[in-house]
């Protein structure tokens, strides 16, 4: 059941049948607080999602940098939505350099339908070099990485943030010399969460910096986000002027960066949007499960005082007798 409307509808439902009952007042007040809080936001999901516009076709991104070609099964929500959602939504740190998401055609704000999505940001690190690409020991790179992540807990504690174990590559980096496009993704244990994330990411390299897809998912999502990964690589094109091969030595800065340090720089250590995403909905489904387990702790605690009942009228032992 991926709507949340449904779900909670249902679990209202519930609680109205209940309430034509003459034990009305048993039923647990943390059942009737956590369906008036799932309604509640439910009201709000539903309201952003009718504000939503989704966008197909030739979308130009406000920096006048890029643009995305967004095909059939796929959607774009433009930059000043998906920093809402990113912040209000899903608790995320404001980043000014989002420019928008590319989401599946399932995508809804109110719906579990689609688990992941493609966060758009742009960074003006200057002309990255590829000429080392062939030459980078990806093994030894994610060692480095591990122990890097260690090390970052601490802030991300101070952060607010759940702290995370880099577990190794989901995706091993690959560099595409041609079209200039880096990719690659890892996978992430967090402390508290009983599955894994995964952090698959998107470099497209320009004259002036680099177009980055960040994206949003679970390690359950790998393979659907891996089986759009080919299409979602053919989606973006750098404007006239900020072409890669337009490099001009004379005038262009070079990025201090290289292809390895993509990969292993603080540019990616937006672990916190991941992090922030998954708690959202699992918070969501907490409350759905509070409100459950409340109400079938009702129906159980029923269903033990009828067959009490049932027992003492048809003649049976007292479980607890008097003296």
């Amino acid at each position: 059941m991926k709507h949340l409307s449904l779900c909670v509808l249902l679990f209202g439902m519930g609680l109205i049948g209940l309430a034509n009952d003459k034990d009305t007042a048993k039923i647990d007040e943390e059942a009737e607080k956590a369906v008036a809080e799932l309604s509640s936001l439910m009201s709000k999901l539903d309201s952003v999602e009718k504000t939503v516009e989704y966008k197909q076709g030739n979308i130009k991104l406000e920096n006048g940098i890029a643009s995305l070609e967004i095909p059939k099964g796929f959607k774009f929500i433009n930059a000043k939505q998906s920093q809402y959602i990113l912040e209000d939504l899903w608790q995320n740190l404001p980043d000014p350099s989002v420019l928008g998401m590319i989401v599946s055609d399932s995508f809804h704000i109110n719906s579990f339908a689609s688990g992941w999505a493609f966060i758009v940001s742009y960074s003006a690190l200057g002309y990255v070099k590829d000429h080392d690409a062939d030459k980078i020991n990806y093994d030894d790179l994610l060692k480095d990485l591990k122990e890097e992540q260690i090390k970052s807990n601490e802030e991300r504690k101070k952060l607010g943030y759940d702290q995370m174990m880099l577990m190794g590559w989901a995706s091993k980096p690959y560099y595409d010399k041609e079209s200039k496009v880096l990719h690659w993704a890892k996978e992430y244990a967090v402390v508290g969460s009983e599955n894994n994330t995964l952090n698959y990411d998107i470099r497209v390299l320009g004259r002036k910096g680099v177009l980055s897809l960040n994206a949003v998912a679970s390690m359950q999502d790998l393979e659907e986000v891996k089986s759009n990964v080919p299409t979602i690589l053919k989606m973006s094109n750098f404007e006239t002027g900020y072409k890669y091969n337009e490099f001009d030595s004379n005038v262009d800065e070079v990025a201090a960066w290289s292809i390895g340090g993509l990969v292993a720089g603080k540019i990616l250590a937006k672990a916190g949007l991941l992090v922030g995403v998954l708690k959202f909905w699992k918070l969501i489904l907490i409350g759905l499960a509070t409100a459950g387990g409340a109400i079938w702790k009702f129906i159980s605690g029923r269903r033990k005082e009828d067959d009490y009942t049932v027992q003492n009228l048809s003649g049976g032992n007292d479980p607890n007798p008097a003296g």
